[in-house]
């Protein structure tokens, strides 16, 4: 006999029934009961992943949803100075510029906008409007006899939004009533 066949002392012969678990046919020896019971718990743990899986896919869809809702915003805002500064390069081009050159340019703008405006970004109206704190930053007023009192007369900056978000308030001037000759004023004797 090799030491294979040597048992440490006090070893006991394995009883019959966990040699038949451990063997390939403890399932055929198991209990109805313990199946039936095993398998509802697996069914039931392959129900809460599911659950699981479900409710991780929908917030990754919101979070998604949300990343592209704010970074419209951002992009747009950060862009914003650039269409600026643009126009108001196009505003002041010098004499003898090549007219292509100035097309090109202005066609390129023109795109700007148009991916600004595919984000959702539009113009505020100003000139004409009524003054609105929301919409508007009053920077100053004009006398105007043209236009009541609190009308929009000038737009120093345009503003932007995204649907009712304000992007930029658009800075302007209001109209104010021209003053009265004689009042304030010292009145010659």
């Amino acid at each position: 006999m090799g030491d294979a066949d040597t048992k440490p002392p006090g070893a006991s012969e394995p009883d019959a029934s966990e040699t038949a678990a451990s063997g390939p046919n403890r399932l055929a020896e198991r209990r109805p009961d313990d199946l039936s019971s095993e398998l509802k718990e697996s069914k039931a743990q392959h129900l809460r992943l599911a659950a699981d899986f479900a409710n991780f896919r929908k917030r990754a869809q919101q979070e998604q949803r949300e990343m592209v809702q704010h970074a419209g915003p951002t992009l747009s805002e950060r862009l914003l100075p650039v269409l600026d500064d643009g126009e108001r390069a196009l505003q002041q081009l010098p004499q003898g510029v090549d007219e292509n050159w100035v097309r090109g340019i202005r066609l390129t703008f023109e795109k700007l906008r148009e991916a600004l405006a595919s984000l959702g970004v539009k113009p505020i109206d100003a000139v004409g409007a009524p003054f609105d704190p929301r919409l508007h930053e009053a920077v100053g007023s004009q006398e105007s006899s043209e236009h009541p009192e609190g009308t929009l007369v000038e737009e120093l900056r345009r503003g932007y939004r995204i649907g009712d978000r304000v992007l930029r308030p658009s800075l302007v001037k209001l109209a104010r009533r021209p003053e009265e000759a004689g009042v304030g004023q010292p009145q010659d004797s």
